[in-house]
């Protein structure tokens, strides 16, 4: 596959780093940073004037955006922010286009307004529902038509599931294609998810999970219920009775001419179409003047401008009300809405509902307060945390009744037997390469960690609520007899659930005092081997070059290419989907007759060099001269055996001199046992980041920090 546009390129960077969050390496600073810093910032300023007018949120703005720090973070942002009816401030900042230095100007410049399109999703739903035309109860099979899929739940999936992320769907996140799509290539929604219509695979409603697939289905049941292509009705019933004529799924020449210039991966990402099926979910393009204009009127019980109904204010209360939390402080989301970033000891206000979203070249926030009757949005051309610092600036500055640290009432510490119940390992139901160990601390604390943000000491304030140094919660969900199901923390991934593993039953050939048995059954937990213990493991059996590659996409998440083969000893391949995946991504290369050898044991040499293909451009070089070798391992390899020895890549096979140096073996061939301990640390390692390097070759302790 050629990968010769802008867009390819970007996506190429973007999946390698969605690898390399994988490989255990810091890739955004976490949820905190943003959250507690910028309220010091604007101090000063939250002194000399608290209440909300129009000439003080101007000032707040102007100072905010003017921040070195902030500035960095996008070239250009627009902002708008509205209160009882009408705008306090609407103001462009920075450059919609570097190169022609192209001022913001927030009534005529166009953004990709990413997940946001689903609250307008939302309300087109509603609308149905309120002409009796929809029922948020109804099973969803009611208004799919043909479209079919397995549930082997007795629940069924209704249209409140979809709204609310807790449809119990496997996931499945739109593709490159869908973002852009070849000149001239359309496909309608019905094809398009008749085609990769997800199973249940959890009970609906018990789970929270971001689902974009979900947003899709409620723009094709928008269509199906009203008897109008989803496009024509959202132009007629929403846009068009709040005078949104900047704001459209499609872009129009009109809107290619205003559209702010994205920026991803130092790379400039122009104007893109988006194929039709990606649009209910996430292909509006509008202006922050246009999203004023639903903010207006949604604070005003769905009243527009003009005095039309956009909404029935009971609709608009529905939208507003929080349907699911796993802990009141950390409530999970509305029909359109999810709740705001947590702020350190307060989690996040159940008063405040909000909408992010993402593409590449474009992040954007609307949030509302709705007994305040306020509303802020913001939208910028690359992808950052901007947008968090705002809120909790502004939360801070204006409404700081919904920061204030929460107080917890007296409650039975559990025992560290109790606690136990706590411990295992966490996979997120969306991202699935994000796992989380819990396990028990000193002092009667717990301990989390991950590869992206390390380890941390969690004191419990509540029963199944924990709270770390930074004063950020994580919440457990548990059954009635006790048992934990599901977690949910602040900075991974705050968008969903992490689901606890499954207790693993071994294999008949690993006994539990066996070296890798706590990396092999670390694996079974997360479901990537059989829970049977009738099965046998072959711990010594070699590893091929395929099924290392597959195991590797398999831990990594990395949806697999659609692409025909291009290494000709692939195809027909069980593995070829996953070779061909590392293929297009540069972890892998053919020899000089194209083929890959799939079925070749891979040496462990081999192994560490494709895991350096997606992480070692993230470590300057001289940064492993410090990681010493012993044994022998081939020039072409170095760099990558030094890399996977100073991460802890590895099992108890590498020995350490008494000077430090490493035996890595690496001519040897990968043993399943050794490639299970690759796979596991590469989930649950705690070494984050170059500074850790220098130690890091360097056998690790057993004993988590407190």
């Amino acid at each position: 596959m050629k990968k010769s546009n802008i867009w390819r390129s970007a996506s190429v960077k973007w999946t390698k780093a969605v690898i390399a969050s994988a490989l255990a390496l810091t890739l955004l600073p976490p949820t905190l940073s943003y959250a507690a810093e910028t309220p010091t910032a604007s101090a000063s300023a939250a002194a000399r004037d608290t209440a909300l007018t129009s000439s003080s949120v101007t000032a707040f703005l102007d100072e905010f955006f003017a921040l070195e720090e902030i500035q960095e973070l996008a070239p250009g942002a627009a902002v708008v922010v509205v209160k009882n009816g009408r705008v306090l401030a609407e103001k462009g900042y920075g450059y919609a286009d570097v190169d022609s230095k192209r001022r913001v100007d927030p009534k005529k410049d166009v953004f990709r307004m990413a997940s946001v399109s689903k609250t307008f999703t939302a309300a087109a739903v509603m609308q149905l529902v309120e002409q009796g035309k929809l029922s948020l109860d109804a099973d969803i099979r009611t208004y799919l038509g043909g479209i079919t899929f397995e549930n082997p739940f007795a629940e069924p999936v209704t249209v409140a599931d979809l709204l609310t992320h807790r449809s119990g769907f496997k996931i499945q996140d739109a593709r490159e294609e869908d973002l852009n799509p070849a000149k001239g290539q359309s496909v309608s929604m019905e094809d398009y998810i008749a085609k990769y219509m997800p199973d249940v695979v959890r009970e609906p409603g018990t789970a929270y999970m971001y689902d974009n697939f979900a947003f899709l289905l409620l723009g094709y049941i928008v269509q199906q219920a009203s008897g109008t292509p989803y496009e024509t009705y959202m132009e007629r019933n929403v846009f068009a009775p709040l005078n949104m004529g900047s704001t459209d799924f499609t872009l129009t020449a009109d809107l290619r001419k205003r559209s702010a210039t994205g920026y991803a991966a130092e790379e400039t990402i122009k104007p893109y179409p988006v194929s039709e099926s990606f649009m209910p979910q996430g292909g509006m393009l509008s202006t922050a003047d246009d999203i004023a204009k639903f903010m207006t009127a949604f604070l005003n019980e769905g009243k527009t401008a003009s005095g039309a109904q956009l909404l029935k204010a009971d609709s608009v209360a529905a939208m507003s009300e929080y349907r699911s939390a796993i802990h009141p402080l950390l409530p999970d989301s509305t029909y359109g809405f999810e709740s705001a970033s947590q702020l350190p000891g307060a989690g996040s206000s159940s008063k405040v509902i909000t909408k992010g979203g993402d593409v590449p070249g474009a992040s954007s926030l609307m949030f509302l307060i709705p007994e305040q009757d306020t509303g802020v949005f913001v939208v910028y051309n690359q992808n950052g945390a901007l947008r968090e610092q705002l809120y909790a600036a502004f939360i801070y500055r204006f409404f700081p009744q919904y920061a204030a640290e929460a107080t917890f009432p007296a409650f039975a510490a559990e025992s560290p037997e109790q606690l136990e119940r706590y411990a295992g390992l966490y996979k997120d139901l969306r991202v699935e390469s994000v796992v989380s160990k819990v396990g028990p601390g000193s002092r009667g604390r717990m301990v989390i960690s991950d590869p992206l943000t390390g380890e941390r000491a969690l004191r419990q304030v509540a029963p199944g609520l924990f709270m770390d140094a930074n004063k950020m919660l994580v919440a457990f969900k548990t059954a009635a007899d006790g048992s934990v199901s599901y977690l949910k923390e602040p900075y991974l991934n705050p968008m969903g659930y992490e689901q606890k593993g499954a207790k693993p039953s071994g294999f008949n050939d690993i006994a539990s005092t066996h070296p890798y048995a706590k990396y092999i059954l670390d694996l079974q937990s997360l479901g990537y081997y059989p829970n049977d213990p009738n099965m046998a493991f072959g711990p010594d059996e070699a590893v091929t070059r395929g099924e290392y590659v597959d195991m590797l996409m398999r831990t990594s998440a990395i949806p697999l290419s659609e692409s025909k083969p291009e290494l000709k000893d692939t195809v027909g391949h069980p593995y070829a989907a996953a070779i061909q995946t590392a293929y297009e991504f540069g972890l892998i290369s053919g020899n000089d007759k194209g083929m890959f050898q799939p079925d070749r044991p891979i040496t462990r040499q081999e192994a560490a060099l494709i895991i350096y293909n997606s992480t070692g451009s993230l470590y300057p070089e001289e940064l492993l001269d410090s990681v010493k070798l012993t044994g022998k391992t081939d020039k072409w390899a170095v760099s990558a055996v030094k890399l996977v020895v100073a991460l802890g890549y590895h099992g108890p096979e590498v020995k350490f001199s008494a000077s430090g140096a490493a035996d890595f073996q690496s001519k040897k061939t990968l043993t399943r046992a050794e490639n299970a301990a690759i796979n596991d640390m590469l989930l649950t390692s705690t070494v984050t980041g170059a500074a850790s390097l220098k130690d890091a070759a360097q056998p690790a302790s057993e004993e988590p920090a407190a």
